[in-house]
């Protein structure tokens, strides 16, 4: 999307190099992999659940700031901190971790669809937010993540419901809760920085030449 916009107002936007987003890239991994162990560990309902997950929040946050790089660390943060670190089998941990990637996911793909605005400025970037950013996104979590985890022998059937609709709950507060003030106050000067790869407003050329073609049709 950031580079159809470059292409439409005949604009170059400079990257850093690769190495700097690998690096960013990293560090997420590990902040991620200790929010993740820490509350897993502190907070436990069942092996690899928290009743308090803070840790997703800031996962959803860094997937509107930093696009795939965030959405990838959040999978691999997930991996290792609340599956691998915490007792969990390596092969239930890499396709149990899929629910925090469609936690992370979900709202990236939303945003840049609809194009709003991380910042939440508008009812419209709100309601994004909320419907894919809140409830689907978490709620595919919850689903896939207990399902996985009964799957992979961790927990009984008995246990799947309450495990699920535990992990929504959870997960809907904290990401109604936190991801919202970190949107709205960190996102402006975030976007100054050259590794933001979040979702952009439209430039003004663009929205002017399509609010004119429109009126001429």
């Amino acid at each position: 999307m950031v580079q159809e916009q470059s292409d439409l107002c005949n604009e170059e936007i400079a990257r850093p190099p690769t190495i700097i987003y690998l690096s960013l890239f990293f560090l997420l991994v590990c902040l991620h992999s200790l929010g993740a162990k820490y509350f897993v560990f502190s907070y436990p309902i069942v092996p690899g659940v928290s009743s308090f997950y803070l840790i997703v929040a800031f996962m959803i946050v860094c997937a509107l700031w930093f696009g795939m790089w965030g959405v990838f660390a959040a999978y691999f943060g997930c991996v290792i901190g609340a599956g691998i670190l915490s007792g969990l089998p390596l092969d239930v941990s890499l396709y149990w971790s899929v629910a925090d990637l469609l936690q992370a996911f979900i709202p990236l793909i939303a945003f840049r669809y609809f194009h709003a605005d991380p910042v939440l400025q508008t009812w419209h970037d709100l309601m994004v937010f909320m419907i894919f950013g809140v409830i689907l996104n978490n709620l595919a979590g919850a689903i896939w993540g207990a399902f996985t985890l009964e799957i992979g022998g961790i927990i009984s059937s008995a246990q799947l419901f309450n495990t699920m609709g535990s992990w929504f709950i959870v997960n809907i507060i904290v990401s109604g809760c936190i991801a919202p003030f970190l949107l709205y106050f960190v996102t402006p000067w975030m976007k100054t920085q050259d590794l933001y790869q979040g979702v952009k407003p439209l430039p003004s050329c663009y929205l002017k030449k399509h609010t004119f073609n429109k009126i001429r049709s």
